[in-house]
């Protein structure tokens, strides 16, 4: 009994001894939590930044001079196209590039936007939200992630920044390849893919905002276009951002046969062209 008893405990040893190297050579899971709830401290940090607050108007004055100023560095077959849409500006033939809704995207929602943005910090994030319509938004991570080694595509990428004393550089990969490089609202082309863009965000003085961005599109640019952005600070209520939804100009408001308050669809225009109701 006694030499029995002696094998099942050897026994047990050597199995939980097994069980042990088994699970010490198992990988590890990746913690799942990657937004893990802030610290009292994380927001007292938040009031050692710059301030950004207020709304941000774009210089358009600026905007326009560097088309002549700091012309972007179209490869060849871009810089017809350009030309092309140019000359049907000139001619009083703009064709809007951005239509049916869609956002300007980034990174042209910086370059060429005629309307306001505000700026708000939270612990791990700068969120930038833009007037005119819900999707101007952008989300710039500062929690010390990195880029996914997959990146889904979307129209404004994925941002990721930090800090260097006052000044915010983002790093941004993963845009739509159909989003524009755009130098107005009727010139400009799709990136077509493998656009990266940097941008250093910094305060020029308490109410110029400078964007400094570098973008690389190798499908259409020749070289790395770095070019600059002003934004001007307004404090004043009547410029405070409202609401503005892009479809709600595509409908007029009716009363249906039941008493409903209803959208209906009614004709519109699409790049100077009549579009009817669907």
């Amino acid at each position: 009994m006694k030499i029995r008893s002696s094998a099942l405990v050897v026994a047990a040893v050597l199995s939980m001894s097994a069980g042990s190297l088994a699970y010490a050579q198992a990988p590890k899971k990746t913690p799942s939590v990657i937004n893990p709830p802030p610290t009292a401290q994380d927001w007292a940090d938040l009031g050692k930044l710059p301030d950004w607050s207020g709304v941000w108007n774009p210089k358009i004055t600026d905007q326009d001079a560097q088309v002549k100023t700091n012309p972007t560095p179209w490869n060849e077959v871009a810089a017809k196209k350009i030309a092309a849409m140019f000359a049907e500006e000139k001619a009083g033939r703009p064709q809007l590039i951005f239509s049916y809704c869609l956002p300007e995207a980034h990174p042209s929602w910086m370059l060429i936007t005629h309307n306001a943005m505000e700026i708000l910090y939270t612990p791990g994030r700068v969120t930038m939200l833009g007037e005119s319509d819900g999707n101007r938004l952008r989300r710039i991570y500062t929690d010390g992630r990195k880029h996914p080694d997959v990146p889904d595509p979307s129209f404004h990428g994925h941002s990721i920044g930090h800090w260097e004393g006052d000044t915010l550089v983002v790093d941004t990969i993963g845009v739509l390849p159909e989003v524009y490089v755009a130098v107005s609202e009727a010139v400009g082309v799709p990136n077509n893919g493998d656009m990266h863009i940097t941008e250093r965000i910094h305060l020029r003085d308490p109410n110029t905002l400078l964007d400094d961005l570098e973008i690389t599109a190798p499908k259409v640019l020749t070289k790395p276009w770095q070019t600059t952005r002003i934004f001007l600070r307004r404090r004043g209520q009547k410029f405070d951002i409202v609401e503005g939804v892009c479809l709600q100009g595509l409908y007029a408001e009716r009363v249906d046969d039941n008493g409903n308050a209803v959208f209906v669809p009614i004709p519109h225009q699409v790049g100077g062209n009549l579009v009817a109701p669907h």
